[in-house]
Formats: structure tokens, sequence, C-alpha cells
């Protein structure tokens, strides 16, 4: 991908459903479930870059030993550093007590992250500082350890004020107004009445406080503690959470926007983000991984039982097509097919572009995303040829695509990571490209990226260094359509002029003398925010509707191309409904259409428009 975007984050819940005794006796390490949680997060690991941090709980501990352990890191390698704190405390403890270490128990109460219960978490820094305290998972801890939470998640919440508002109603006083500590308190808050509704329940009937402890930790329902700090939750959400006492949950939205998957045997259960890493991690079949159901939530009861549970009737599928285009890795067989069906959904609209010229167009992509979809591509133009031939025509029988890779990525930067200010400098030295290939003048250069989003590193990199080996064109080929609209549920790209598309929709309306309709639309959206509407109507679709796709597509490649570019530029992009044909189960295209799964979605894209018009900055939400 040129333009890396703002990611979405990764989870991991690990539940052991036998005794540390067993895996030390048939895997040979009473440390077998940190083992798992590592790898589980390490195969995760393009999920989040910015911080990692884990929770364990240990079920049934005696009075004095910390049941609860949490370690974060936001260093560069912070899986590497989480684990490796570990480590060092494994060896210690193997070096000072060699007799103790074997017996599984005793490391049970003195190696603190080993437990029952596992939970990691991978962080994407998408909004305000990148901070130790802005890493999962975030904890609420309590002497009685059915009030203890922690919760760690993929998410954005559209609707945080609304919830802190309600938490104040509730006669709370939040330290922080942020989602992740909005959720955690709003089912900390339920999680606490549940507890005291037992207690009453328990106390009444005569019961010890000892006894109603473990009457509690038995009779707990967190179906509904879930269904009732979850019903007004409006954003795309996978959220996992640890209760003190070792009943787990994991909690998908009602649309399914956001992933989760998770296997379950007699030994574990297991929950991820993504399916090849519960594949990798535990050697299982892929049809033996499931996907958890959205609007329901899987819980993990203490005694090592579990289920799926309806905590929101569910919606209008809508999963995150951009999982599919970019996000997710690319090793799991039914994002691989898909990415290589974008690929070759565009073999007509390439073959119409250059003329059908195959002796004088290289195919090549961006790295490293697109190669899937390239190769695609490439078996697109062959079942072209092979066409051709069958029919006849002579001319084909000599003919080959021109395959090359002529882009090449030369540093691990995220161009979005920097400030505006060294941004430009820093895309000019991602890439590299290959010398000697591109005949001078003569050949024309096709390039395939998953998708393009500022258009930022195309304009000061991507196009200035294919233009260096004087091609006679230049056409850039995107996977993604149009990106034309904020996402608010997981990715946080709320910012209208960093999308290239809107800058073109900008050129175009004061081209054609149509800026006027930029005031129209703000005042609707300011009339829409004093009638509380905001979430009723996407306003700025009907900017785009005065101009086809292709005239905003002619747009942007004039704004990707500096004045010292001498080739042509063209770009192309992917049609809506063939995104749609090769990713049929994960329609969700708010980025593209402005057709948003919630009425939060729809808030934010109106709050952004204002944001753009009175130019401030920050996010609409």
């Amino acid at each position: 991908m040129s333009d890396v975007i703002k990611h979405e984050c990764g989870i991991a819940l690990l539940r052991l459903r036998k005794p540390l005794s067993y895996y030390q006796d048939k895997y040979g390490s009473a440390l077998y479930g940190i083992h798992k949680l590592h790898l589980l997060m390490e195969k995760q690991h393009n999920r989040g870059q910015d911080g990692a941090g884990v929770a364990s709980i240990k079920i049934e501990v005696e009075p004095g030993i910390e049941y609860l352990t949490r370690y974060r890191s936001i260093k560069q390698r912070a899986i590497e550093a989480i684990f490796g704190r570990v480590g060092k405390q494994v060896e210690k403890l193997r070096r000072r007590h060699p007799q103790e270490y074997e017996d599984s128990e005793w490391l049970k109460r003195h190696l603190p992250l080993l437990g029952d219960v596992y939970l990691g978490h991978l962080r994407y820094g998408t909004h305000g500082t990148n901070s130790l305290n802005t890493c999962h998972p975030r904890v609420r801890e309590n002497n009685w350890r059915s009030r203890s939470l922690a919760v760690a998640g993929n998410f954005n919440m559209t609707n945080v004020d609304e919830l802190f508002d309600k938490l104040v109603s509730l006669g709370q006083h939040p330290r922080q107004t942020g989602d992740t500590i909005t959720v955690l308190e709003k089912i900390g808050h339920f999680l606490d009445e549940e507890n005291q509704a037992l207690f009453a329940q328990y106390k009444y009937q005569g019961h010890e406080n000892g006894e109603i402890s473990a009457l509690i930790e038995a009779n707990l329902d967190l179906q509904r503690v879930l269904q009732r700090a979850c019903k007004d939750f409006d954003g795309g959400y996978a959220m996992a959470g640890l209760t003190g006492y070792g009943a787990s949950f994991v909690v998908r939205d009602p649309n399914g926007i956001r992933p989760a998957y998770y296997y379950a045997d007699d030994e574990v259960v297991v929950v991820a983000s993504e399916k090849p890493a519960i594949k990798t991690a535990f050697g299982v079949a892929y049809d033996d991984i499931r996907e958890l159901t959205p609007g329901c939530a899987l819980i993990i009861e203490k005694d090592g039982t579990w289920r799926e549970a309806e905590i929101q009737p569910a919606r209008e599928r809508r999963s995150c097509s951009f999982e599919r285009i970019y996000f997710s890795r690319g090793n799991d067989p039914q994002i691989y097919h898909e990415r290589k069906e974008m690929g070759r959904l565009l073999t007509p609209a390439i073959l119409a572009a250059v003329g059908h010229d195959f002796a004088n167009t290289i195919f090549s992509y961006i790295p490293n995303t697109a190669e899937t979809a390239w190769l695609g591509l490439m078996q697109g133009l062959e079942a072209h040829l092979a066409t051709a031939r069958q029919g006849g025509d002579d001319a084909a029988l000599s003919v080959r695509p021109r395959a090359e890779k002529l882009v090449i990525k030369d540093a691990k930067l995220r161009t979005f990571i920097t400030d505006n200010a060294h941004r430009n400098d820093l895309v000019s030295h991602v890439y590299d490209t290959t010398y000697g290939i591109v005949r001078p003048g003569i050949d024309t250069v096709v390039v395939l990226d998953d998708s393009i989003v500022r258009g930022t590193t195309l304009e000061k990199s991507i196009v200035r260094l294919l233009d260096r080996l004087e091609p006679k064109e230049i056409i850039i080929v995107s996977c993604a359509p149009q990106i034309r609209y904020p996402d608010c549920y997981g990715i946080d790209m709320s910012n209208l002029r960093e999308f290239v598309a809107f800058r073109a929709l900008l050129s175009l309306l004061k081209k054609t003398e149509q800026s006027h309709l930029l005031a129209e639309t703000y005042e609707q959206c300011r009339a829409a925010a004093a009638a509380n509407t905001l979430d009723e109507r996407n306003f700025v679709e009907d900017l785009y509707a005065r101009f086809t796709p292709d005239e905003i597509s002619a747009e942007i490649a004039q704004l990707v191309t500096a004045r010292d570019v001498k080739a042509r530029v063209r770009v192309l992009f992917q049609t809506v409904e063939d995104l749609h044909r090769a990713c049929p189960q994960h329609s969700g295209d708010w980025y593209f259409t402005g057709h948003y799964p919630t009425p939060g979605g729809t808030k934010v894209v109106n709050r952004a428009f204002l944001n753009f018009y009175e130019k401030k900055d920050g996010r609409a939400y």
C-alpha cells in the first residue's frame, strides 16, 4: 500500500481448560499458555505496531497472591519487550529454584503472568498521544474478584459523548472521556450491579459473606451484564474482557463490522482477530475455526464451559471490506482468493486503458499488499489472451503480458505517524525502483496498488520514481474504489481534507464554478446539527453526485502529478460493484459509498464536513 492508513487493532484471548500440570505433562511446559499467547500476538503483528499489552487471570489462587496481572509496552518492539520481561522472570525462577520450578502449581504462584486465562492486545494508535496509558488492556480492579475487569478491543464508538453522559447520569465521575475507558466503566457498572443484586439475594437467604463470594462467581450472568452495557453502543467493535474470578468474553457488534474468530476443543478456547493466527498457533483445520456471530458474545465461564449468547439482535451484515483489501494478512485462503479476484476484475478496464497493447505495456505493483491482486490481474490477462487465441487471433499467439517488479519498498516507514512538516521528505524515500527495464518513450507502465487514500506517497514518491524511468505513460490502478468518506469504526479516518478524492471534488467544484454548493451543504449540516438529526442523512453524498467517478479519477490523476513529471499519468479505480463481486460476504463499503451501517457513522461524516468548512482539525466524534 502506498498511502498507509491508520490501522485496526488486534486481540487474542486464550482460556486453558485443563490444569497447568496437564500442559506440562503433554507439551513439556507449564508455560504453554504464555507461549501460545505470544505466538497469537506475533502472527497478528500487522494489526498493531504502536504498543501491546497482555493480562492474565489465575483462577482459585489463595488470598494474598495477585490474581490479575497486566503488562504493557510502547517500545518499538512491544511484543518482544513484554515477553522478554516474562522470559527474564522465568530464568530467574529456574536458576534460583530448580526443583520447585518443575511444580506447575508452585510456578503459578510465583510467576506473575502465568495463569488460566490470557488476554493480548496489539495497538495501532489512531488518535491522541501514544502513551502507556492508552495501551490495552485497561483494568478495573477490586478486592472482590467478581468485580474486577480487564478489557481490550478493536473498536471505536461514534457516540462516546452520549455514553459518557450516561455514566454521569448513573452517578459516576469518570476520570477520562475516551471510548476505551467509557466502555470499561460501562461494563464495570453493570458488573457491579449484578454483583450487588446477587449479594443481596444470598444475604437475604442467610449465607455468610465468605460463601456469598463463591455463589456470586458460580451464578453471575455475564450475558445480562453485556446486554445491559452494550445496548446503546454505536460503532464497530470486537471487545474482549476478563473478570477477576476467571470468566471471560468477546462481544461483537451487531453488524459484524469488526472481525472475531474462535476455536474450541477440550484443551483450549481461543479467540483472535484473524483466522491464520489461530491456524498457525494451534495447527487446526480452517473449517474448525468459527466466526463469532454478529451481535453475540462468546462467553467462557469460570469452569471452562463456553457458549455463544445473543447480546443485541443481529442487524444487516456489513463486515468491513477493507479487512479483505488490506488490513488482514493475505494468507487466509478466503482473503487470498478475494484479493486475486479484485485484480482479475480490473482486467477489462486496464486493457481498455492501454488499448490492448501488450507489447508496449509493463504490468507491476506497489509492494507488498497489492502483490496478490497483481497475481489475479496477470491471470486475467493470460485468460484474455487464451480466449483471443481460441478465437483465431494469430497475433495473440506470440504475446505474453510483461510482468516486472518495478517498485521496491526500501524502508519500513509509516508515513502517517510523522508530523505533516516532515512527511513529504519521508515518503520520498520509502520506495526505490528497478532501472533498465522500461524502454524510454515507448512503454506504458501499469502499477497496481491496493488502495489510494491521501495520494501523498503517489505524488511525492511513486509517480516521480516511475517518471525517472521515462515511460510514455503511467497508469496507477487501485484495487479499492475511491475512498471518499470517513471511517469511524476502528481506523479513525475522519478528516475529509486528507482524502485525495475529496480534494479532487473540491477542485472540480471550483473549476465548474459550483463552489457555492459547499456553503449550501454546510448550512444543511448546521441545520441538522441544531435539530439533532445529523445521523439521518449524508449530505456530502450530494456533492459527489455532481460528477462521475471517471471525472473524479481524472482529477485525482492531476493532483498526484507534480509539474515536473513528464509522462502522462492516469488513475483507475475498482468499481464498488466489482468489489462486492470479489468479496460477496463483506459488504461494508461506507468508505466508498457513504452508506454507513449505524446512525453514528452518518453523524460522523456530517460532523467531518462541518469541521472541514470551519477549518477545524481533529476527529469528528
